[in-house]
């Protein structure tokens, strides 16, 4: 029975391990296609509007 346990315990361990791997190399392919699009048109950054001021800035790597 311990063993059961221990094996449920290790493949949840790995589907986590799995899905956080999956999340960041998504979130590293999108910035690369954002810097190669930049990059392509000679863009110095990606501008987003602030819905509740209406102002553009740029957008920075950390922010979602």
């Amino acid at each position: 029975m311990a063993q059961l346990i221990f094996l449920i315990v290790v493949i949840c361990g790995g589907w986590m391990v799995y899905k956080r791997f999956i999340k960041d190399a998504e979130k590293l392919t999108a910035r690369s296609k954002r810097q190669e699009k930049e990059r392509d048109t000679g863009a110095i950054g990606t501008l987003e509007k602030d819905p509740v001021t209406g102002e553009y800035r740029v957008k920075r790597d950390d922010e979602a």
